[in-house]
């Protein structure tokens, strides 16, 4: 079904791009390795929730020996978390879209794509699936990470969109979410960022994903008044990618 539904978007978005479907997931924004083949196994979730501001080194490194330890049959994890102010590097990421640091630190991830920002105030979701047993591809995570963001914000009243050649989520052509990929093994890591409350002027130090210019959002920019916490707003983003991987 995920498939199947990442087929019929490519074609809007091939149709809104005047046929060519400028996908540059493998490239940019997802990192593969070889694959090695599992068992079948459950399609159960697991949710962590890591309290206070995560070090994003340290986070990554988690990730890393959890894909690298994982046996066949394990059952997939979601990590819900905010991390300390940081720049990470994706391993395309070219110096130059770093304009000035200042005090945060610049930090090297494995995950693809170009430079972005973490901190507070921002919903950071990584996903650590075995791909292979849920018969998902590279461009179905991607669409089912995308979707599940834009699920979540038309539940706040908020109508969000992709962009084709830009993955991501836009409000009014201002990114709300970026996402990056790594996948190992046959299994996914690192994930999607949403903007809820923070300070975005970090992003003003950096061409965010590489693009010169581009305006950021948050959803706090689109609400009179933001009710729920970051908790509930991962809360729902579990809730919606679970119902996507699962139909």
């Amino acid at each position: 079904m995920v498939r199947r539904w990442a087929q019929d978007h490519l074609a809007q978005c091939g149709k809104r791009c005047g046929g060519r479907i400028k996908w540059k997931l493998n490239r940019y924004d997802v990192v593969q390795s070889a694959d090695l083949s599992h068992e079948p196994g459950s399609g159960s979730i697991v949710t962590r929730r890591f309290e206070g501001l995560q070090d994003y080194s340290l986070i990554q490194g988690k990730m890393q020996q959890f894909v690298a330890d994982r046996q066949a049959g394990a059952i997939d994890e979601i990590w819900l978390l905010q991390h300390r102010p940081v720049f990470t590097q994706g391993i395309n990421g070219q110096p130059e879209h770093v304009l000035d640091a200042g005090d945060i630190p610049v930090v090297k991830s494995d995950r693809g794509g170009q430079i972005t920002y973490h901190g507070p105030g921002q919903l950071v979701c990584y996903l650590m699936l075995d791909m292979q047993r849920r018969a998902l591809g590279v461009k179905g995570l991607v669409q089912t990470l995308e979707q599940a963001v834009i699920n979540v914000l038309l539940g706040f009243g908020l109508q969000a969109e992709r962009r084709c050649g830009a993955p991501g989520i836009y409000i009014d052509e201002a990114k709300i979410a970026s996402l990056g990929l790594r996948i190992r093994r046959g299994c996914s890591y690192h994930g999607v960022s949403l903007n809820v409350d923070m300070d975005l002027e970090p992003f003003g130090r950096i061409n965010p994903c590489g693009y010169v210019g581009m305006a950021v959002t948050q959803l706090s920019e689109w609400m009179p008044v933001v009710s729920l916490s970051i908790n509930e707003v991962g809360t729902r983003m579990v809730d919606e990618l679970t119902r996507l991987l699962s139909t």
